[in-house]
């Protein structure tokens, strides 16, 4: 085989961060507004909740299958604009077309017509995604070889995604109250999936337009590339491939720790809301909606729910992703995942005072501590994938799996959260929550309270079990690279 030119990359300029940042705004607003869409599927367009639940449910399933394919196809595309760059310039398009195309209904088309039409659309919008998606997370991966610097540009990518979680709170109160812009739900939700989708575009392109990807390896250049008479090919080496990656052992616990930490967090994700609304303001809707009583704040920005979740993104985004990724500079990634995780839990267990009818206010008590929980998990285990790929490479050559790592872990993600959503139900009928009732009695309200903090405390405590055995310190990758050096 031919040598391989080793180009090494040790800082990227703050454009190509904010650039690469951009795409994931993209890939936070979409599936963000995505599930407060979802919502005024079943009150605004009137879809069956048991049929609504289905049309979450299957295009993951779909998605799962599509990923770890779209991966190995960018891994093994040779363009000479890049492996990434042209899945992610088109994909950024056709998401955002099919996210608008997705929500033009009507209720008047009646509930099968509107059943078939989102499903449909929901599967051509998710391959439109994963088109997209993959190839980006896979190009942020290689964009550095350096391994302080990977978690560099994962914290000003993450900071970035944030904003979509500032955003999105509000989009509830925008589409539910007919008094500010929208005259019924159903316009609501139609326009703003229009917005939604213009500003998924422009940031989704920035990647493909002003990223740079390292050169393509020899052993790529010299293979005939992904054609339709290679398709039984692309099947095997797909399923080859995937052996690899899941008999990857620091990878495997990156994704068991991940799955604890964000689905025990994702699992009690909407108790905040039911707490807020029902213990501290009683059940009382308009007083909740209402909080911030100052004249000089427009009534949508009165809402103690959507306050709270905006301050979280914020406090994560500009407090937290900076201490996380300082911490893993100075310590290393695997004790900075363990000091933001158990940091969390401090945060979790916090919100038992944090809650106060008493004083509302107390309510953002937790949030700095909390937030370590998300904030540090992202950008850690994104910068800690980049370096399971080397290992990888030494192991198993070329060509490098970026991508199909990257759907391996966010598929993962996908389905856990689903399963999350499942079993945070299964919670709210154990607490015998009744949400036909104005009043929650006081043993559903404690046993609520207490499922918010022990869920997401003890998911947490387990997953810094898991990372103790993960080994790929900065040490240890020094000796990866200087191998890979050696092997190419």
């Amino acid at each position: 085989m031919k040598p391989v030119a080793v180009t090494t990359t040790r800082r990227l300029s703050m454009g190509q961060k904010i650039a690469y940042g951009s795409g994931s705004l993209t890939n936070n607003l979409l599936p963000a507004a995505l599930a407060i869409f979802m919502f005024f599927l079943v009150t605004g367009f009137g879809m069956d909740p048991f049929l609504a639940g289905l049309l979450g449910g299957i295009p993951r399933f779909f998605d799962a299958l599509t990923d770890p394919i779209m991966g190995y196809i960018s891994d093994n595309t040779r363009t000479g604009w890049g492996r990434r760059r042209p899945y992610i310039f088109v994909g950024a398009i056709v998401t955002g077309i099919l996210f608008i195309l997705l929500w033009q209904m009507s209720p008047e088309n009646g509930q099968t017509f509107n059943f078939w039409y989102f499903l449909v659309m929901s599967l051509l919008y998710i391959t439109g995604n994963t088109i997209f998606s993959t190839p980006f997370i896979g190009l942020g991966y290689e964009m550095s070889d350096d391994y302080n610097e990977r978690t560099r540009l994962m914290g000003i990518t993450n900071t970035i995604g944030q904003i979509a979680w500032m955003i999105v709170p509000w989009f509830w109160a925008l589409i539910s109250n007919p008094d500010y812009i929208f005259a019924t739900q159903v316009e609501g939700v139609r326009k703003l999936s229009i917005v939604v989708a213009a500003l998924c575009i422009v940031t989704g392109i920035m990647p493909a337009l002003f990223c740079k990807e390292p050169p393509l390896p020899a052993d790529i250049k010299e293979r005939p590339g992904i054609t339709a008479a290679g398709i039984w090919n692309v099947g095997t080496d797909v399923f080859r491939n995937l052996g690899q990656v899941f008999g990857n052992g620091p990878f495997l616990r990156l994704c068991v720790a991940t799955f604890l930490v964000y689905n025990g967090f994702q699992m009690v994700a909407s108790f905040s809301n039911y707490i807020i609304v029902y213990y501290m303001f009683d059940g009382d809707y308009s007083l909740a909606n209402n909080w911030l009583t100052w004249e000089w704040v427009p009534t949508l920005f009165r809402s103690a729910s959507a306050c709270f979740a905006t301050v979280n993104a914020l406090i994560t985004a500009f407090m937290v992703i900076p201490v996380v990724t300082w911490m893993a500079g100075k310590w290393g990634k695997k004790q900075a995942f363990i000091i933001s995780t158990l940091i969390s839990i401090v945060g979790y267990v916090l919100k038992w005072w944090g809650f106060s009818p008493e004083n509302p206010w107390l309510m953002f008590l937790p949030l700095p501590l909390m937030s370590f929980g998300m904030g540090g998990l992202f950008t850690l285990m994104m910068s800690m994938t980049a370096d399971v790929c080397d290992l990888d490479e030494l192991r198993n050559g070329l060509p490098r799996k970026e991508s199909q790592f990257g759907a391996i872990y966010w598929w993962m993600v996908k389905m856990g959260q689903s399963l999350a959503l499942v079993l945070g139900g299964a919670i709210l009928k154990w607490v015998a929550f009744d949400q036909n009732a104005a009043v929650q009695t006081t043993e559903t309200l404690t046993q609520l309270r207490l499922a918010d903090i022990i869920v997401p405390a003890s998911s947490a405590f387990v997953a810094i079990f898991v990372m103790i055995g993960y080994n790929l310190t900065e040490e240890k990758m020094k000796e990866i690279k200087a191998a890979l050096k050696v092997k190419r």
